[in-house]
């Protein structure tokens, strides 16, 4: 069995976990494979909000595997709190979830080295979570990192002191006023890590290829978006993994021509968190209007969203660094009261008109050329079938189709698990 992915396209806030979670009866096994509690995974269903941050998103399904790979970097603190509210509404989350032994694990002095790291930026500063993600990766490259499968030997605290107190001297070099107190941080931590030793441990690539042997399906569950991606993304204001799919060969263990589907979301618009480089942001009326309607607020840090009109020079960059074969279209009904709509078909850079991402993308290199097309007055929240979708709307959805040459096959007309409309079946 092939594994299938399913990845977001712009920079994070796509709506991912919501179309995992309705994926999620389709397959046997989620797997998430890389970030962090950097992460903001937010479902809704039975008039509940739920938010997860590392858990894969279809932990609320009885009777399937939800797995962590190795590629995700696991805050034990958050993690813990995590299933301390999984248990709080009867998740049997032990006879459901798995870590990946190779995984790495964020130590407190890791969100302090984030934060002591930013604040020396000053106005530079990259927009971080401070959620220790990015220092956990430098130690995992750095091959100084601690990974799940050390906390099951028996001198694991030894190579902990000595990677704290690694951290605490590069605290004291950036020689900003961060104020903590590590005795108490490691307290919680350490109490976290012997919730950890509770969960099933495995040898992921293992577990994944006996699973595919069996034929087990599996869906693997991206976290931020393509555009934050290390290497493809609008560095260095980006996430600290590979977030489009080649990640998930490395960060579970999946060879590339073991790859199935490639399931593409997006905003009907562009939303980005923090700094960095946005063509089509809006300033306006409009911009405010995609926020206020969109509850455009991030689910980890509740910052607000900067809103724009879409960007199909990025979307297209996107779908071809990923592969994707279907699109998920999410929050067409954030859309709905604007008489005419603008998409980004293409940019003047540097005086030539292109339609590829280019290198910069910053504000001085850059200015979006617009089309225009018609909007759609209906609410479309109560809707439940393709045939009920406006027409202006079937239109737009159409005009994006023909640009990026690929299906968009469900529109969310909404965030909970109910309003998801399947326009088409590939």
């Amino acid at each position: 069995m092939a594994v299938d992915l399913l990845l977001g396209l712009q920079w994070g806030d796509e709506g991912k976990g919501k179309i995992v979670d309705v994926f999620t009866s389709n397959y046997d096994i989620i797997a998430r494979f890389q970030g962090g509690p950097n992460a903001g995974h937010t479902l809704v269903f039975n008039g509940k909000k739920h938010v997860l941050h590392t858990i894969p998103s279809g932990i609320f399904h009885e009777n399937k595997v939800n797995l962590v790979g190795n590629g995700v970097v696991i805050d034990p603190v958050i993690f813990k709190k995590e299933l301390d509210k999984l248990a709080e509404q009867n998740v049997d989350y032990k006879k459901s979830l798995c870590i990946s032994r190779k995984a790495h694990i964020i130590l407190p002095t890791h969100r302090l080295l984030d934060a002591a790291s930013e604040a020396s930026k000053g106005k530079a500063k990259i927009g971080s979570t401070l959620k220790g993600i990015g220092p956990t990766y430098m130690d995992k490259t750095g091959r100084n990192g601690i990974r799940v499968g050390d906390i099951e030997l028996s001198d694991w605290k030894d190579k902990y002191r000595a990677l704290a107190d690694k951290h605490e001297a590069m605290i004291e070099f950036y020689n900003v006023d961060i104020q903590y107190d590590l005795k108490e941080l490691e307290a919680d931590f350490f109490e976290a890590i012997e919730t950890l030793k509770g969960l099933k441990f495995i040898d992921s690539e293992e577990y994944v290829h006996q699973a595919q042997q069996s034929g087990k399906s599996i869906l693997a569950e991206g976290a931020q978006g393509s555009l934050l991606d290390i290497d493809f993304g609008t560095y260095p204001f980006v996430t600290s993994s590979n977030t489009t799919a080649a990640g998930a060969c490395t960060g579970l263990g999946v060879a590339p021509n073991q790859i199935g589907k490639v399931y593409g979301i997006f905003k009907a618009y562009t939303t980005r968190v923090g700094s960095g480089p946005f063509p089509t942001e809006l300033f306006d009326k409009d911009g405010e209007t995609m926020a206020k309607v969109g509850n455009e607020f991030g689910a980890t840090t509740g910052r607000a969203r900067r809103c724009g009109w879409l960007d199909l020079v990025a979307l297209r960059y996107a779908c071809q660094v990923n592969g994707v074969t279907e699109l998920i279209m999410m929050k067409g009904d954030v859309l709905s009261g604007f008489k005419t709509l603008k998409v980004c078909t293409a940019y003047n850079y540097k005086g030539e008109t292109i339609t590829h991402l280019p290198y910069n993308i910053e504000e001085e290199n850059i200015t979006p050329i617009y089309t225009e097309v018609k909007g759609w007055e209906a609410d479309l929240t109560g809707m439940t079938e393709a045939s009920q979708l406006p027409e202006n709307l079937n239109a737009y959805v159409e005009f994006l189709e023909k640009e990026l040459n690929i299906p968009i096959t469900i529109v969310s007309v909404g965030p909970d698990r109910k309003q998801t409309i399947v326009r088409k079946k590939i």
